[in-house]
């Protein structure tokens, strides 16, 4: 009798084991596709980081990148999604300076806070450009400055209300010494889409980060005026920088991207991805379309990453508080 109670409570012991062997397989992240929520529309310098992301990350990762544009309200709607996800690390955003900085810092009213998220590392920075045309009578930001004094009426295309790109212009006008509405903005849903007006001849101009601009600047669609960088960037190397075209304020001009999360994400979820991303800092593959779109590699811990971004949080609240842009 004691042998078929012997091999019974084996067989339950078995079952346990191989239960517990089974949960802790279920529980390494990831076992399933990431979603990668980009905020902005296809073509954008958002989208471009996505899918450069996407392609290069999934080996280091485990299991693949899915990336889904959700569009709207200047990168907040597809940022909400995110913050008010699950918290499982099975859908992340990727970050940028409109949405996760410049937007907070104007619009008290949106759903979530720049610091409310998980920061799980930022990707790259995005030195920006001033374009027109590439049949438009400005070659420069004085020439931009004598045609508003001489009472032109212009008009810059953005992302979006809020966004990088609006504060951007604004700033400019700003440095030039001219009213914040000296001229016409017209909001996009998107930067491709803003991009496509200056191309298409609707805007006379935009400040757009390079990686977003710098094919239409290659094939000829565009002229870049100014970069915003300290130095030149050799993709463009004979746009001056804005220091060198007369305004150094505007090297506060920066985008960036990164990799965000919701709040409370579990510690292993964390810790893989910044495992991922260390490894994506020496891989060739990333690196090389990252700067192949005018972008900086810039990969950074998530404390390090969270304080770049408060820094310039507060730069922006402090410039749109002071030219009264801010919605309470």
């Amino acid at each position: 009798m004691k042998r078929p109670l012997i091999l019974s409570r084996l067989a339950i012991l078995a079952t346990v084991v191989s239960a517990l062997i089974t949960g802790n397989a279920l529980a390494a992240y990831p076992t399933k596709p990431v979603t990668l929520v980009s905020p902005y529309g296809p073509g954008g310098a958002a989208d471009l980081a996505a899918r450069t992301l996407s392609a290069t990350a999934t080996g280091y990762l485990g299991n693949g990148i899915l990336v889904v544009n959700r569009t709207g309200a200047a990168g907040v709607t597809g940022s909400v999604s995110v913050v008010k996800g699950k918290k499982d690390g099975y859908t992340l955003l990727l970050a940028r300076v409109g949405s996760q900085a410049a937007v907070p810092a104007i619009n008290r009213k949106i759903p979530y806070a720049w610091d409310e998220y998980t920061f799980l590392g930022l990707l790259e920075l995005n030195p920006f450009v001033l374009v027109v045309n590439a049949d438009s009578p400005y070659r420069s930001l004085d020439d931009i400055k004598a045609a508003v004094n001489a009472g032109e009426t212009l008009i810059y295309s953005s992302a979006g209300v809020g966004t990088l790109l609006h504060i951007a212009m604004v700033m400019t006008l700003d440095q030039m010494g001219l009213a914040g509405d000296a001229m016409r903005h017209v909001p996009y849903r998107g930067g491709g889409k803003a991009a496509a007006a200056v191309v298409g001849g609707h805007a006379d101009m935009m400040f757009q980060n390079l990686s977003g601009v710098i094919g239409n600047i290659q094939a000829g669609k565009m002229r870049a005026l100014a970069v915003s960088t300290k130095e030149r960037v050799l993709a463009i190397k004979d746009v001056p920088t804005v220091a060198e075209a007369g305004y150094p304020g505007l090297e506060s001009v920066i985008g960036w991207s990164g990799l965000w999360g919701p709040p409370d994400l579990p510690q292993e979820v964390v810790d893989k991805w910044v495992e991922v991303l260390a490894q994506l800092s020496e891989d060739r593959a990333w690196l090389k379309l990252t700067k192949g779109l005018g972008s900086v590699p810039a990969i950074r811990k998530p404390a390090e990453t969270k304080d770049f971004v408060k820094a310039q949080y507060e730069a922006f609240k402090e410039l749109t508080e002071r030219l009264g842009m801010t919605i309470k």
